[in-house]
């Protein structure tokens, strides 16, 4: 496939996440609830986390934010839904690593899925921060829980 092509396919992926976001909403209350927002360019976003026995069991995020932002929160709580809280972490580092532009290792069982149409915005430094804003939710919620 050419680069073109695959430029238009991740393209697409992120507008079709932005436009039908998945796991959008809230969680009941005694969840890890976070709320974070990015003031450079208004990007927010309200993450609720269900933990059972170290599993992510159930996720939900709500906000508001620019293409970028809405959806990787819509690809990070696909990512991590009904991993272990390990798995979760190992996943935002890689994410993280993706975004400044380092190579990154995959474990075999893990499996990026959508994220990976997200790696072209590591050339725009900018946007780094709002592709990045659900996952550093993530990662603070489980780490106070």
């Amino acid at each position: 496939m050419s680069f073109n092509n695959l430029d238009n396919l991740y393209r697409q992926v992120i507008m079709d996440h932005y436009k039908n976001p998945r796991n959008k909403g809230s969680l009941d209350e005694g969840n890890l609830t976070i709320d974070m927002n990015n003031p450079t360019c208004g990007d927010r976003i309200h993450l609720t986390l269900k933990v059972e026995n170290g599993i992510v069991t159930d996720v939900k995020f709500d906000g508001e934010g620019c293409s970028i932002s809405m959806s990787s929160a819509s690809m990070m709580t696909q990512a991590i839904k009904g991993k272990d809280v390990e798995t979760a972490m190992k996943l935002s580092h890689i994410f993280s690593d993706m975004m400044q532009g380092k190579e990154v290792k995959i474990d075999d069982d893990l499996d990026l899925g959508d994220i990976e149409s997200l790696q072209g915005v590591s050339k725009f430094p900018a946007r780094i921060k709002c592709a990045t804003l659900a996952w550093k939710a993530m990662e603070k919620g489980l780490n106070e829980k």
